[in-house]
């Protein structure tokens, strides 16, 4: 009983239509995920220079930072493929993300007095650098929001040799292609 009802609400359509997923044509919803990826991929390069750059003074956060680098990467690849599934997933992660940067770039700034051991990239850029990933991770936030809520998964089940036009009287209706 509950296959036959998983089955039906599958990606299994029924003869003679196909799917159309409407939103996923929108400009603003094309232009969302890019920046969306575009912001995932700032935030990896930004990760990878403060790890690279302060790798002997990140005592417990080397496995954080570079997990944040293998998922955010891993997360892209799925917002490129239209997933709004890990669009909250992102966003959350962003949160903490943002909010440890937050904490630990004025500790970078700290580190800039005599006694303490250097970095390869010094404490000041690293501090910048890692004060820059706060503003990165609020954008993250907004756009990825805005993703999920451009109903990226609607799926319209139209007449082989029709197309959906959502501008059409009535809400969407299937237009003569």
């Amino acid at each position: 009983m509950f296959r036959h009802a998983m089955a039906a609400a599958t990606d299994e359509v029924r003869e003679g239509y196909h799917l159309e997923r409407p939103n996923r044509r929108k400009a603003a919803s094309k232009l969302t995920k890019y920046v969306v990826v575009l912001l995932m991929l700032v935030s990896v390069v930004l990760l990878f220079v403060v790890t690279a750059g302060g790798w002997q003074k990140l005592a417990g956060a080397k496995s954080g930072q570079v997990a944040y680098i293998i998922i955010y990467l891993v997360m892209a690849f799925f917002v490129l493929r239209w997933n709004r599934g890990v669009l909250p997933l992102a966003a959350a992660l962003a949160i903490v993300l943002g909010i440890f940067a937050a904490i630990s770039g004025p500790e970078w700034f700290n580190r800039d007095h005599v006694g303490y051991a250097q970095t390869s990239l010094g404490p000041r850029p690293l501090g910048l650098l890692t004060l820059l990933i706060v503003p990165v991770q609020v954008l993250l936030i907004a756009f990825a929001m805005r993703g999920f809520s451009q109903g990226w998964n609607v799926e319209v089940e139209v007449r082989d040799g029709e197309r959906y036009d959502s501008r059409a009287e009535g809400g969407g209706q299937p237009a003569t292609a």
